[in-house]
């Protein structure tokens, strides 16, 4: 699964993160069907979704069956790519808001952190931008 989400290693924030070395959740229907991963701080009682993917085609429910098995959290944050409207929509329709646009984050993290981010993504739209949501 992990391969056509850009590896274990997801850069947001300005930092590398190894997605599968946190807590996570997994969907089985016959077999693993999707995977979230989380950090949950319990100082602050907030998370961060890390990675969320689904075998499934869209719209079959593994995504949202996953946010709904999320432990308890005062807030919960996701971050995403100005290109990834699927995702905008995903989150948006499931109650998170936009909190921040961090112009250039994905350039930054291309040029220091993570060269094997592509200029372009999804539905050929550049790549530029990290969008943060909470909930």
């Amino acid at each position: 699964m992990t391969r056509e989400w850009g590896g274990r290693v997801q850069v947001r924030r300005g930092d590398a993160v190894d997605v599968l070395a946190h807590p996570g959740l997994v969907a089985i229907d016959g077999g693993p069907v999707g995977m979230l991963t989380y950090a949950l701080d319990p100082a602050t009682g907030e998370g961060e979704i890390l990675w969320l993917a689904s075998t499934l085609e869209r719209r079959a429910g593994v995504g949202t069956a996953l946010l709904v098995a999320l432990p308890p959290a005062r807030r919960w944050v996701v971050t995403t790519t100005n290109d990834n409207v699927d995702a905008l929509r995903f989150y948006q329709r499931r109650g998170f808001r936009l909190l921040e646009v961090r112009i250039g984050a994905v350039d930054d993290a291309r040029a220091t952190l993570k060269p094997t981010i592509p200029l372009v993504g999804n539905h050929g739209i550049d790549l530029h931008d990290e969008i943060e949501l909470w909930r």
